[in-house]
This record gives C-alpha cells, sequence and structure tokens, in this order.
C-alpha cells in the first residue's frame, strides 16, 4: 500500500531504513553529495610548493576583492579615462581625423565582442584566477603598445602662432589633401585598444562569476558592487590624472627650452605618461592574481549551501554534470540560455540602458558647455562630478540594498524595475534645462543691422580675410557674442590681461579707437562666451545627479539576476552574452546615436579651406534638450518594460522543502512497491 502524502505544515514523517539522497540543487554543479564537492578544487595561495603562510591572509574573498577592484580600476582609468581624454592631442599630434580617431575608440569594444562569448565559455571549468592573470598582462601590454608612437615619432614640431585679430594680409589657409607619414601609427593605437579589449574580457564575465562562487549569495551583491563601482571610479581617476599629465610639454625634456605655454593653441600635452603608468600598475598584479587557487577555500561549502533559483521554463533544455566539457557544446549551451526568456529580458533592458548611459558620459559636457554658455573644460569638470560619484553611489546602493534585505531573484528584479521606474520620471529634467541661445553675430543676430542671417562674414569684417575653422570666440561690449576677434573686427589686444581683451572693433556698435594702458583699457570685446542668463543649472545638476543614481541602482542587482536565473555552469557565458549584446546594442550604437541628433540641431558648422565640412561650431539649444527628453524616454521605456517582462515570466523553481518532500515520498513509495511486488511473489 501506498503512504499519503503528508499534509501542509505537518511535520516529515520519520525517516525509512534505506537512507535518503540529499535533495539535488540545480543551481549547483556537479550531480550532488561528494561528485558536486570535488568540483571545487580549494587550496593554498601560492605557486606549487612555493605557499608562503603570510600570503594565505589574501587567500579569502575580501583578497580577490581587493585586487579584483585594482584590476577594473586600472582598466577604467586606460579605456575610459586616459584614452578618451588624451584622444584630442592625439588628432592633433599625429594629424587624424576625429572619424579615425573614433575608430581607435570602438577598437576596443571590436575585441571585446569577438572574444567575450569565447574566453567566458572555456574560462567557466578553466583557473579563473590565471584568467585575471591574463587578463592584468593584456592590459599592461595594450596601455604601453598605446603609448608607442611618443617614442618613434620624433620630437613635436609647432607651427608659426596663428593672429587671431583683423589683418588685410594674412589668415588664408592653405588647402592639402596628401596625407601625413605620420597617418600610420593609427594602426598602433588600433592595436594597442585591441589588446587592452582582450584584457578586459575576462574581467567583466569570469572574475564576476568567481566572485559569485566565493561568497554566500546575500552577499554576492554586496561585492559585485563594489567591484563595478571601482570601475566606473576608474574613469574618474583617468581625467584627473590625465588632466594633469597635459599641463606637462609632450616632450617633457625640452619644456624649458621652448617659448609656447598651455594657454598656447599649438601647446600639447604629455599625453603618454599616463599610458606607461597604467602599463606598470596591470603587469604588478600578474603576479597575485596568478598564486590565487581555482576555488577559495569554503567554497565548496558555501556553493552546498546555496539553492537554486533557475528560470524554470520547458523551453529550456536539460545539462548533465559533463555538459560544457567540451568546446562542442557551445552552441548547445549558447542556444539554451538564448531561449530563457528571463535572461534575455534582463540583457535587453541593460543594453537600452548602456545606450543612454554611454551617450551622456561622451555628450553631457557638450550639452552642459552649449545650454549654459560654459567654457569646455568647466562643462567636463562639472559632468564629470555629476556622472562618476553618482554611478558609483548607484552601484554600490544597489548591491547594499540588495544585500541587507537578502532579497530573492524575483524581489531583485521587482527593485531594478522600480528604480528603472523613477529614474524614466527624472530624465525629463532635459525639458526643464533647456535655455535660448545668446545673441551670436551672423547666426541669430545681424552685424549693427548689416549682413544676413547665416552668414558670418558683413561688411563690417570683410576685410579681414578670417577663417571659418577658427573658432575662438569673443564677448562684444554689447553683449553679443562673435566667432572670433577677427570677426568681430578687432584689430589689436592685449593679452597680459586675463581673460585677453580687444579693441578697436570695427563690427562693435560704440567703439572708441584709443590705445588702452594696463590701468585704462577700452574693452569692446574679451576672449571667451558671453555668460549665461540662464539660472537652470544647480537644479538640473541636482536632478541629473538623482537620475543617475537611480539608472546605476539598477545596475548591480540586475547582474546579480542573471547570475541566479541562468543555470549554473552557465553563468559566465550568460555574462559574456551579455557584455557582448551590450556592446552591439548598446555601447556602440549609444554615442553614433546621441552624436547624430546632436548634430541635427546645428545651426553653424565648421567648413574649412577645402570646403569640407568639419565640427559644429553652435547648436539650437532648446531643440537639443527636447532630443535627448526624446531618445532618453524611448531607452528608458525601453528598459522599464523589459525589466518587467521579466518579472512576469520569471518562473522559479521549488523550494528545497518541496524537493525535499518529494524526494521522500518517492522514496517510501518505491519501499512500499517494492514490498508488494515480493509480497506477490512469495504468495505465487
Amino acid at each position: 500500500s501506498v503512504l499519503p502524502t503528508p499534509a501542509a505544515g505537518s511535520p516529515p514523517p520519520p525517516a525509512p531504513q534505506e537512507p535518503l539522497e540529499p535533495p539535488q540543487l540545480s543551481g549547483v554543479p556537479g550531480a550532488s553529495g561528494l561528485e558536486s564537492l570535488s568540483e571545487y578544487e580549494e587550496g593554498p595561495c601560492g605557486w606549487g610548493s612555493f605557499q608562503p603562510r603570510a600570503l594565505q591572509r589574501c587567500n579569502t574573498p575580501g583578497g580577490f576583492l581587493f585586487h579584483y577592484c585594482l584590476l577594473a580600476l586600472t582598466q577604467g582609468i586606460v579605456v575610459n579615462g586616459l584614452v578618451n581624454i588624451s584622444i584630442s592631442t592625439i588628432e592633433k599630434r599625429y594629424e587624424l581625423q576625429s572619424s579615425l580617431t573614433g575608430l581607435i575608440s570602438s577598437s576596443y569594444d571590436i575585441a571585446f565582442c569577438l572574444l567575450s562569448l569565447f574566453v567566458s565559455f572555456i574560462g567557466e571549468r578553466g583557473h579563473k584566477p590565471r584568467w585575471l592573470a591574463f587578463a592584468s598582462f593584456m592590459l599592461g601590454l595594450g596601455a604601453l603598445v598605446f603609448s608607442l608612437p611618443k617614442f618613434f615619432s620624433g620630437k613635436y614640431q609647432f607651427g608659426s602662432l596663428y593672429e587671431d585679430t583683423c589683418l588685410t594680409a594674412k589668415n588664408k589657409g592653405s588647402c592639402s589633401t596628401s596625407s601625413s607619414p605620420l597617418f600610420y601609427y593609427l594602426y598602433v593605437f588600433i592595436l594597442g585598444q585591441l589588446f587592452l579589449g582582450t584584457g578586459g574580457t575576462p574581467l567583466y564575465t569570469l572574475g564576476t562569476a568567481f566572485i559569485d562562487d566565493s561568497v554566500p549569495i546575500h552577499k554576492s551583491s554586496l561585492y559585485i558592487g563594489i567591484g563595478y563601482a571601482m570601475s566606473i571610479l576608474g574613469p574618474a581617476v583617468g581625467y584627473v590624472l590625465g588632466g594633469q599629465l597635459l599641463t606637462l610639454y609632450i616632450d617633457v625634456d625640452l619644456k624649458h627650452s621652448i617659448d609656447i605655454t598651455e594657454d598656447d593653441p599649438r601647446w600639447l600635452g604629455a599625453w603618454w605618461i599616463g599610458f606607461l603608468i597604467s602599463w606598470l600598475l596591470a603587469w604588478s598584479l600578474i603576479i597575485p592574481f596568478s598564486c590565487f587557487p581555482k576555488h577559495l577555500p569554503g567554497t565548496a561549502k558555501i556553493q552546498e549551501g546555496k539553492v537554486s533559483q533557475t528560470h524554470q521554463s520547458g523551453s529550456l533544455q536539460a545539462t548533465d554534470g559533463n555538459f560544457g566539457q567540451s568546446f562542442k557544446d557551445f552552441p548547445a549551451a549558447l542556444k539554451n540560455l538564448m531561449r530563457n526568456t528571463v535572461f534575455m529580458c534582463l540583457v535587453l533592458s541593460t543594453c537600452s540602458e548602456a545606450l543612454i548611459t554611454t551617450g551622456f558620459a561622451t555628450f553631457l559636457p557638450k550639452f552642459i558647455e552649449n545650454q549654459f554658455g560654459l567654457s569646455s573644460s568647466s562643462a567636463a569638470t562639472l559632468a564629470g562630478t555629476v556622472l562618476i560619484p553618482g554611478a558609483a553611489l548607484g552601484q554600490i546602493l544597489g548591491g547594499v540594498l540588495v544585500s541587507k534585505f537578502k532579497m530573492t531573484c524575483k524581489n531583485i528584479m521587482k527593485f531594478a524595475l522600480l528604480t528603472s521606474v523613477i529614474s524614466l520620471v527624472l530624465t525629463f529634467v532635459f525639458a526643464y534645462a533647456n535655455c535660448e541661445n545668446e545673441p551670436f553675430a551672423g547666426v541669430s543676430e545681424s552685424y549693427n543691422g548689416t549682413g544676413e542671417l547665416g552668414n558670418l562674414t558683413a561688411p563690417c569684417n570683410a576685410h579681414c580675410n578670417c577663417l571659418r575653422s577658427y573658432y575662438y570666440p569673443v564677448c562684444g561690449g554689447n553683449g553679443v557674442q562673435y566667432f572670433s576677434p577677427c570677426y568681430a573686427g578687432c584689430t589689436q589686444s592685449v593679452s597680459k590681461i586675463h581673460p585677453k581683451v580687444y579693441y578697436n572693433c570695427s563690427c562693435i556698435e560704440g567703439e572708441i579707437h584709443i590705445t588702452p594702458t594696463p590701468s585704462s583699457v577700452s574693452l569692446e570685446a574679451q576672449a571667451g562666451k558671453c555668460s549665461s542668463q540662464c539660472k537652470n543649472l544647480p537644479p538640473f545638476l541636482g536632478v541629473f545627479f538623482a537620475a543617475i543614481v537611480f539608472t546605476f541602482m539598477a545596475g548591480t542587482p540586475i547582474t546579480v539576476s542573471i547570475l541566479r536565473c541562468v543555470n549554473q555552469r552557465q553563468r559566465s557565458l550568460a555574462l559574456g552574452i551579455q557584455c557582448t549584446l551590450l556592446r552591439l546594442l548598446g555601447t556602440i550604437p549609444g554615442p553614433i546615436i546621441f552624436g547624430s541628433t546632436i548634430d541635427s540641431t546645428c545651426i553653424l558648422w565648421d567648413i574649412n579651406e577645402c570646403g569640407n565640412k568639419g565640427a559644429c561650431w553652435i547648436y539650437n539649444n532648446v531643440r537639443m534638450a527636447y532630443m535627448l527628453v526624446a531618445i532618453s524616454v524611448i531607452c528608458k521605456i525601453i528598459t522599464v518594460f523589459f525589466n518587467g517582462l521579466a518579472v512576469f515570466l520569471y518562473k522559479p523553481p521549488p523550494s528545497v522543502t518541496d524537493v525535499a518532500f518529494q524526494n521522500q515520498n518517492a522514496v517510501l513509495t518505491a519501499v512500499s512497491l517494492e514490498c508488494d511486488l515480493n509480497k506477490a511473489g512469495n504468495d505465487g
């Protein structure tokens, strides 16, 4: 006879005579019991038989996290800090067009996308800390290669100074189409970026999975959040370090023998020093990572106590204990993950977030500069002050809250959905931030009633032979901004005063033609943009900071959700797929879409002597603000939709208690059935 199933809430029945198999936790690799534990090759910290006792203090999750943070910081410094801040200097030094330097920037993502899936699949069964030692080597090598053009291109030769005032017999530019011999250093920069992309691949796939292996389930989000926050602080350190190094002359040994200063447009800074520092820092981490064991002590015990939260769906293919051992399993593993609807929803939500975050990281300084009339350096400083601390704070807060409240996978996804909705609402701050353009001669304002709008040349400056490719704005005493002192018709200047002042300007009304003295200057125009009358900057920065915090607060929870909703053996590959799609659908098209959108609001382009269109000088501020609102809101709605769909579709596995009861009932049923069969046989 079959024993009845225990009622809900009743104590479990006494154990049968036969020992029970422990319930298999599908989130843990291996079958069960000893087979599962034997998979985790724990060991001491060291190299072979050399295992110093002092090193064992680092053989902990905290010790690994410390070195992981240093590597993430180094990667952020080089890839998102030094490269970005050095691009304009590299353009000038090696005579490269912006489209080509854009290729340099995207080379990192190209290498990452090509390698991410393979590295994450192969490395899942491998020695993850040694993969990170390889990552340290490649990041260092990439930084070293990136700096090499400095040592093979010779000394920098700066030309004669461009005169910015109105003189009739100069400023005629030459139109040259021949390429510079320095052009071929482009390929060295691309090679360096490819090495950097190769080194970055294991960091956010295998490194994150190793951290998740080594700590209890409720601490995983905290550790991952700290690691990701350090990768966000990296660019801030890179910008500060790079900015300081650009105040040194590019050929540091010639600093005292040159007669130009930082204010001179011919000045180029020592962009290459930061890459050498990063090279040494990255290679100093090779030895620490190589000494970590395949699994930290206590990993098997931690894994034994974890409960699977893998999404349950009939479309997912069951995998056995040997799945993933061979590269032949790669297509099946890829297909299995792509059919996990919850995983794909989470990945697509991160792609839409990555599109707008990388877009703003690239163009927020330009937005602030144009909307609020600030200098490029001031706008970049303000943008960094808002973006970097906000992103880091959001990553840490998200990890801390998930860890503190010990959220389940479904609750983590609900938390990410909530923060996404809040950041969507805050995104409308861009509609509030728009400011009308200030009066600009030849663009929105005529030259004292002469000339045509859209044409910088007017009767008052037609004799000056001004170059439209030389943008050096000045603010007239009449409150109108001019493209350059030349277009303002200014013939003389005083450079000892800061900011530089100009006088005898034929295009500015009410000028008094006197020769100024240091104590009395006829200030008809001064260098720089006219101060903006828009007072929306402080509230804009405050609300945008909150939007950044809530945007990144979902970052760590979504990563943890991805680790939880997929099979334990496929976590690294899942992160590899996420990183690949993140770049293909997010970080690569993001700056392109934002750049094209912002360019569509341009009202004055740079046109050089050859007639080629270059950068945009003046934008329609109101239109720019509304276009950015449109992009941001569309992407945020996509994020909210996929996060909500993931919550709706997620089906957790039965609880461990349910599994235990089912196993006990199955065993008891089998024992009873065997007894009945034996009895029937004996009776027969």
